[in-house]
């Protein structure tokens, strides 16, 4: 297939690369990369809303602030943090007049829900608990009708191209068949998560860190690697063979649900007496971790046998119509939870308007680090930062694109084909990062880890094959490499990040 040209690239159609797109001028071209399916990402499956302070208050807007520090362990860049609340509103308000629908009450008023380590109800959801489904269709749809936006699916992109210290675009693999390079005048990561690099996680399974492997082998800088959040309250379920996990909405302890460990017991005050259940997911998982291990079994209990089934059914939909399939009613039984990886609070080092450390290339949403989250993020606050985020680096590269001269091209490298088996070496890199690199971390355990990743990535690079198994599991090696040399680097604990030597 013969190469392309585009003025701006986009590798990823969650939120932040849709929302990227629709504002980026409709004189220029943009072109959005899927990997599989369009609708395939972490934002489609996002329940809980969007952390937005709707209105011009200064003392909520602070509030906001200080909730999102607070649950970063302070280890946030707050002139970001409050870059995001200060920006949040226009944001949302964008959304919703691109008309994006938010659960209301009959008087026609946003309805606001409250989750972990928030001081008010402010997450706006729609559906209840379809937030990331309901935003993606409506954005989708949108995208799809704008002239200047072409989206290719089933495309995955291997490498960026590098050319003088910048960014020209990527070369991609179409189908497992067509390999070819799209040039571009700027290029935006949006690959979101990396959760595929445990044996568990919350994430969709394409989640495989592809846009932290390609910025790592261009050399982009990269931050607070080691700072992975664990969700609480993920489904458990012995008999589930797959990786990816039900996600359990923190929402649900924000309506007033309580954990209790298999003894029946409460047991939040022992960790936070003041917030409970509604303490940040660092916390919470850490109890949760720890009262596993105390009761020698493997998961604890979500109970809802107090609040309304009724009102839960309406509340959330998905969650309930899920626990039922699974054989359990929200509001007359005890749900099993334990956690599973969710978000990486670190990734590629961007500044205010999403700029990378390399020249024209930008990364938005999961994959980057914008400061924000610190030590641990704040419920809610990923959706609102793929809003804020993906607006600046729209508002930058409309700003300066016009400088940037048509890139030359370059030779295609040609790389075998063969038809290996990468499974074994996924489940290696999950087996060893669930047990030494997951919610409580020693130092013999990382370097253990470190080593083997090492060589699994050294390795793979030697023996390169033009598959997307092998560029996925490759990127997962790399993603996984540098969360556990992050995590032995640090020696103290700090949010996520639990060392107990």
């Amino acid at each position: 297939m013969e190469n392309k040209h585009t003025d701006v690239l986009i590798i990823g159609t969650g939120l932040s690369g849709l929302f990227a797109a629709i504002n980026i001028d409709p004189k220029y071209h943009v072109t959005l990369l899927a990997k599989t399916k369009v609708s395939n990402s972490n934002s489609n499956l996002a329940q809980g809303g969007i952390a937005c302070e709707y209105n011009e208050n200064k003392e909520l807007h602070e509030s906001h602030i200080q909730d999102t520090m607070r649950a970063g362990a302070y280890f946030n860049d707050e002139v970001a943090v409050k870059y995001l609340v200060d920006n949040a509103f226009d944001a949302v308000k964008y959304l919703v007049n691109l008309g994006v629908d938010f659960d209301v009450s009959k008087a026609g008023d946003f309805l606001f829900t409250k989750e972990g380590g928030h001081s008010t109800n402010r997450i706006l959801h729609s559906g209840g608990d379809a937030t990331g489904h309901n935003v993606i269709k409506d954005l989708l749809s949108i995208v799809r009708k704008r002239e200047n936006i072409e989206i290719i699916d089933n495309t995955m992109a291997l490498d960026l191209i590098k050319q003088d210290n910048r960014i020209t675009g990527c070369i991609v693999l179409r189908n497992q068949a067509s390999y070819y390079h799209i040039y571009a005048k700027k290029t935006i990561i949006a690959t979101g998560g990396v959760g595929s690099v445990y044996g568990s996680t919350t994430n969709d399974l394409n989640a495989t860190g592809d846009g932290i492997g390609m910025a790592y082998r261009a050399g982009c800088v990269f931050q607070n690697m080691e700072f992975v959040q664990f969700h609480p309250t993920a489904l458990y379920s012995e008999f589930v063979t797959s990786r990816q996990r039900f996600l359990i909405s923190e929402a649900v302890r924000g309506e007033g649900a309580y954990l209790r460990n298999v003894e029946k017991e409460r047991f939040m005050i022992k960790y936070d007496k003041e917030r409970m259940e509604l303490a940040p997911r660092d916390i919470v998982s850490q109890a949760i971790y720890r009262e596993m291990y105390d009761t020698w079994t493997d998961h604890v209990y979500l109970d809802t046998k107090h609040l309304d089934p009724k009102y839960l059914e309406k509340r959330f939909p998905t969650i309930f119509n899920r626990c039922k399939k699974e054989g359990y009613i929200l509001g007359l039984d005890l749900i099993p939870v334990a956690p599973a990886e969710h978000f990486l609070c670190g990734g590629i080092k961007t500044d205010l308007s999403a700029k990378t450390t390399i020249s024209n290339l930008y990364a938005v949403g999961e994959s980057s680090y914008t400061g924000i989250h610190g030590a641990n993020r704040l419920a809610s606050n990923s959706l609102l930062e793929c809003l804020v985020f993906s607006k600046a680096a729209a508002k930058d590269i409309n700003n300066s694109i016009e400088s940037i001269d048509q890139v030359s091209q370059t030779a295609i490298k040609g790389i075998p084909n063969y038809n290996y088996n990468y499974k074994p070496i996924r489940k290696k890199i999950g087996d060893y990062m669930d047990e030494h690199v997951s919610i409580v971390r020693n130092e013999q355990g990382l370097a253990l880890t470190l080593n083997v990743l090492t060589d699994i990535e050294n390795n793979l690079t030697k023996y390169p094959n033009l598959t997307k198994y092998y560029y996925e599991t490759l990127n997962m090696a790399s993603t996984a490499r540098l969360i556990a040399k992050a995590a032995l680097e640090r020696k103290e604990s700090k949010g996520c990040h639990l060392r107990i030597n």
